[in-house]
């Protein structure tokens, strides 16, 4: 196995958390923990070339199973010599198991994992205007692509054979992902479901690494649901911290599922509590600056998040005094940086009033660097948390952020 995972420092930031710095080994070499892992749902972070991802310092790519099973298929990945060949990226990569494909697929609801738990309950809510295109059974899922309306089957077995065909270095176990407009009845049947789930892809996953034992090792990470419910989550955490089936446990931990964003740090603190120290976890879909810290600061160890890129594309850029759109009329002859204090490629060669000229002429240009920017951006913060973790600095460093950086509107839970 080229897999380990060691904790460097760790320092408490009150309230019984703890903030830790750490360094996961992979075949494809190192990730420094704490660290932000950018979404290249189909094997790509839309519009930006995977050498730029490195030149801006991402240390791993997270790619979706769902849309790589659907196109171009996990044959052909496996044959290209696995994600990293395959989409010509040097670093570990990660897929997720299309769990939340499911959530998505299932109730038709926009891509947002931070969701707010007061709203109404029910276990057949679809979004307006959606069609219901995945069913969920004890054996599995049943769902249709949304490329050509085909029918598909995705169980934990599948799953597992997926992701090893695709061969990122680290992947998930296949989950029933919910939102918070579940009932209580709804969410405890989804935490049984996805215990036995977890279990089968503990076995499949070493028949899987046993008949494949020429390719590198694939570290397995156990994902952790029960929505708002302390009792559910502690309890998801327990069951799959002390699993072992045919020999092996979890690699790592995926805290996955709904979170309300006002209690993030809350549901984190739960499952920390729970889970063994020494393995890695990993904070699935959250992104937002603010959330960002308060993961950190409860002691996950990697997040993935397609906020950045999404939010790019459509004009709205980070700075360290909060988040704008750039198309905005305000910005047409401001021949600045789009953040003075950054170092991306983006602002160090060109300026708000250009990038406010490419969106405006829907230029294809502009997701380009806006995205660089935002990635940069989002790697660049978290780098700094790992930093002042080391140094002892990360409560300054928190209150420093959070003092400048307005925060508007904008959902922090968004994934592909």
């Amino acid at each position: 196995m080229s897999f380990s995972f060691d904790i460097t420092a760790e320092v408490s930031a009150g309230n019984g958390a703890a903030a830790r710095t750490g360094r996961i080994t992979t075949p494809h070499g190192l990730i420094n923990t704490p660290a932000f892992i950018p979404v290249g749902t189909k094997a790509t972070v839309k519009s930006v070339l995977p050498e730029s991802m490195k030149e801006l310092g991402a240390q791993a790519l997270l790619a979706n199973a769902y849309h790589l099973y659907l196109q171009p298929g996990p044959e052909i990945v496996d044959e290209a010599g696995g994600l990293s060949t395959f989409m010509n990226w040097p670093g570990p990569t990660f897929t997720d198991s299309g769990g939340f494909q499911v959530l998505s697929l299932g109730v038709g609801f926009k891509k947002v994992l931070a969701m707010d738990s007061t709203t109404f309950r029910s276990d057949d809510v679809i979004a307006k205007n959606k069609d219901r295109l995945a069913h969920v059974d004890d054996e599995g899922v049943t769902f249709k692509s949304h490329l050509d309306g085909s029918m598909h089957r995705f169980t934990p077995e599948i799953s597992m054979q997926v992701q090893h065909k695709i061969g990122a270095d680290i992947i998930f176990a296949f989950d029933e992902c919910t939102t918070l407009h579940n009932t209580r009845q709804y969410q405890e049947g989804a935490i049984d479901r996805t215990y036995a789930w977890a279990i089968r892809c503990l076995d499949e996953h070493k028949r899987q690494s046993d008949a494949r034992g020429d390719h590198p090792y694939q570290a397995l990470f156990g994902v952790l649901q029960g929505a708002q419910y302390e009792d559910l989550r502690r309890k998801a955490a327990t069951d799959l911290g002390a699993m072992n089936s045919s020999g092996i446990s979890f690699d790592g931990f995926g805290i996955g599922g709904a979170l309300d964003k006002q209690a993030l740090g809350t549901i984190v603190g739960w499952v920390n509590q729970e889970l063994p120290r020494e393995k890695p976890k990993h904070l699935l879909g959250i992104g937002a600056p603010e959330d960002l810290f308060v993961g950190v600061e409860n002691g996950i160890d990697t997040f993935d998040c397609v906020l950045a890129s999404r939010i790019a594309r459509t004009s709205a850029l980070y700075t360290m005094n909060g988040r704008y759109n750039v198309s905005n009329a305000t910005f047409r002859r401001q021949f600045i940086p789009i953040d003075e204090s950054c170092d991306c490629y983006t602002c160090t060669h060109y300026t708000r009033a250009y990038l406010h000229h490419l969106f405006r002429g829907k230029e294809i240009l502009a997701a380009t660097l806006a995205t660089i920017h935002n990635e940069r951006f989002i790697v660049r913060l978290v780098d700094q948390m790992r930093e002042s973790i080391t140094s002892g600095d990360f409560k300054e460093l928190k209150a420093q952020f959070l003092g400048r950086y307005a925060i508007r509107p904008v959902s922090s839970g968004d994934t592909a």
